[in-house]
């Protein structure tokens, strides 16, 4: 009999007040669902900072020259077979070096005509303009600059590039996008909160008289606040349901099916189901709990029971 009370004062609840909660279940589906974007960009960013890094490669540019003429780095001259030698020997007894791939200036002006050969530079340029170089894959990629530190200024060697320099730019720059998406979602569940509280007390005004009756037989504190606790609780869930529809559809649609990024954006290493499936039982769990302790605290106070 008590239980069929309070899912009835639920269900009255939720109807008397039927607009403001609609507003609780768009604001805590949209505050949720930033909070799900906002957990799998993180997931993201370090899927896609693992899959890059790993292909990212530091090369040894070697003076050529043409170099010798006009660069002060290659003074001292063309490279010269033996600083060649030396420097693969040095480079292969270092220990966070992985694989070393030799670049000749032939393979380097097809690989260039191969990226660039629509170019006008392209058609006058030849190959004894273009670098040998020393190609290398790091079992770390953090420790890019010990190779630059060994090998910079070195006799023959024009520069040390590492490409880790505009992967971090793009990083940085979604590391920013994740802030500000994480702020706007904090903004939208201080909203959803706010929405809540007034929810709540506004359904608690709208019946207390039944709630001075139910004081008066003697009813206990958790009995009374429990309807408008479930009220909360149940926009807050409908809310979290939302937020994890959308999330779904927001993968299907986007990422593997409808607008396919997946295939458009093939230079991305998209994460899969498992972590997006993984979070939905904790959005749902937040969108259950949040709207019921503030509305437990709200009532502590409202209806000082």
């Amino acid at each position: 009999m008590r239980a069929q009370f309070v899912l009835s004062e639920i269900g009255v609840g939720l109807r008397r007040n039927l607009t403001m909660t609609f507003a609780v279940i768009v604001s805590v589906a949209l505050s949720l669902a930033l909070f799900g974007g906002t957990l799998l960009m993180s997931d993201q960013v370090n899927s896609m900072k693992d899959y890059w890094y790993d292909k990212v490669n530091v090369t040894i540019y070697l003076c050529n020259k043409s170099d010798a003429k006009t660069d002060p780095a290659c003074a001292k001259g063309a490279v010269t077979e033996d600083q060649k030698k030396q420097i693969l020997a040095d480079l292969k007894e270092m220990a966070v070096v992985d694989k070393v791939t030799y670049e000749s200036q032939d393979e380097a002006y097809k690989h260039y005509k191969e990226q660039f050969g629509d170019s006008p530079l392209a058609s006058s340029l030849t190959p004894d303009q273009l670098q040998e170089s020393y190609r290398i894959k790091l079992k770390d990629a953090e420790k890019y600059q010990v190779i630059a530190t060994a090998f910079n200024g070195r006799g023959g060697v024009q520069s040390v590039a590492d490409q880790r320099g505009t992967l971090d730019n793009l990083f940085g720059l979604l590391n920013g996008m994740k802030w500000a998406a994480r702020a706007v979602m904090a903004l939208m569940l201080v909203v959803a909160l706010m929405l809540i509280v007034n929810t709540v007390r506004v359904s608690a005004f709208s019946r207390r008289r039944e709630t001075g009756i139910m004081r008066l037989v003697g009813a206990s504190g958790f009995y009374i606040q429990a309807p408008f606790i479930m009220e909360a609780a149940v926009a807050g869930l409908i809310g979290g349901a939302v937020a994890c529809g959308f999330l779904v559809a927001t993968r299907y649609f986007i990422i593997d099916h409808g607008f396919a990024l997946a295939d458009k954006l093939a230079l991305i290493d998209f994460i899969g189901w498992g972590p997006l499936l993984a979070k939905l039982p904790l959005i749902l769990a937040i969108g259950l709990l949040m709207p019921a302790l503030a509305a437990f605290f709200a009532l502590r106070k409202y209806l000082k029971v």
